[in-house]
């Protein structure tokens, strides 16, 4: 328990400490995504290792032992791109990093923070029905989502005064009328 704590007060003080940004970042996809890393490079640091040794009758050099750890190396910057993804939340909005793009988005932009039933990651619900994906708050989080979700709603509310939230329609394509 305290190391949630701990999480949740690095979250709120942000990365520049003590500003009062809110930093989330997925949990459990960044573990997998390490361990992916760390499995890649050591499979692929194997096999180069032994590649000299095969009975085929191929001959392997130096040169495809090098390619073949570099190759494990760049399968290992693929899958921790997986662990990129982070919201922050702060008085000038929301800034959404995902796997490969990074948008900031002002708060008179924001209608919504939601989490649509089904969906694995929350989005950020725009005007003319458009939304943002936040990789950074994953359904697979489980209690942090929620966590999350609720801190970044309570900020929504308290820079942009409203005080309407849009849940998602039961159908899941989209959202609904405000709830009262």
């Amino acid at each position: 328990m305290e190391c949630e704590e701990r999480v949740l007060a690095e979250e709120q003080t942000g990365p520049d400490g003590g500003d009062g940004t809110l930093v989330v970042r997925p949990w459990r996809v960044r573990l997998v995504a390490v361990g992916a890393a760390v499995s890649l490079v050591s499979v692929f640091t194997v096999v180069a290792v032994l590649l000299k040794e095969t009975p085929t009758g191929a001959f392997f050099g130096t040169s495809d032992q090098v390619a073949m750890v570099l190759l494990g190396c760049l399968l290992a910057g693929a899958a921790l791109l997986l662990a990129r993804p982070r919201l922050r939340v702060g008085p000038w909005g929301l800034e959404i990093r995902n796997i490969l793009a990074s948008r900031t988005v002002e708060w008179p932009l924001v209608r919504a923070v939601t989490f649509p039933e089904g969906v694995p990651w929350a989005r950020v619900e725009l005007p003319d029905d458009e939304y943002i994906a936040v990789m950074a708050v994953q359904a697979a989080d489980r209690h942090r989502a929620v966590r999350a979700m609720r801190e970044v709603r309570r900020l929504h509310r308290r820079y942009t005064g409203a005080a309407d939230v849009v849940e998602p329609a039961s159908d899941g394509t989209g959202p609904s009328a405000p709830s009262r």
